[in-house]
C-alpha cells in the first residue's frame, strides 16, 4: 500500500507518496475541481495500480478504476496546469502549487518500487488522503 497525502491549492495539488513510512517522492496534480475529467485531480480513495501502455507515455503505472475517468496515469511532468490532464506526476522537489522539479528521476524511483512489488506477485494500491 502506497500512501499519498495531499495539500490542495488554487493552482495545483501537491502531495507526498510514502511506502511503509518511507518517503518515496512528492507529487503534483491539477487543482481539485470536483473530479471533472481533464481539469481536476482524482478523488480521495484507494486505487489498485496496474501496468498500462500508452502511445504518448509508453508503459506506465495506471490507475484504471477512477469513477467517471479513464486513462489516468502516473507519469512525468513538472507543471500540472501545463502538462497534466488529470494524471499524477511524481517530482523530486516541490517548487510551488502544482509545480516541481526532476519528475523523470522521481518517476524512475517510484516505478522501481512498484515494479519490484509486482515482480514479487503483490497487488499494489494507492491510498489517497
Amino acid at each position: 500500500m502506497l500512501l499519498l497525502q495531499r495539500k490542495y491549492g488554487a493552482q495545483g495539488t501537491n502531495g507526498t507518496i510514502t511506502y511503509q513510512g518511507e518517503e518515496i517522492c512528492h507529487t503534483i496534480e491539477l487543482p481539485d475541481r470536483n473530479n471533472i475529467p481533464r481539469i481536476s485531480c482524482i478523488p480521495i480513495g484507494q486505487y489498485k495500480l496496474e501496468k498500462r501502455r500508452y502511445a504518448k507515455h509508453g508503459e506506465q503505472i495506471g490507475i484504471p478504476m477512477v469513477l467517471g475517468r479513464e486513462a489516468i496515469l502516473i507519469h512525468a511532468a513538472n507543471n500540472a496546469l501545463k502538462e497534466l490532464q488529470g494524471c499524477i506526476a511524481p517530482v523530486t522537489t516541490l517548487t510551488g502549487e502544482g509545480t516541481g522539479d526532476y519528475s523523470g528521476k522521481a518517476l524512475a524511483k517510484l516505478k522501481a518500487l512498484v515494479y519490484s512489488l509486482w515482480d514479487m506477485g503483490d497487488e499494489v494500491y494507492l491510498n489517497i488522503r
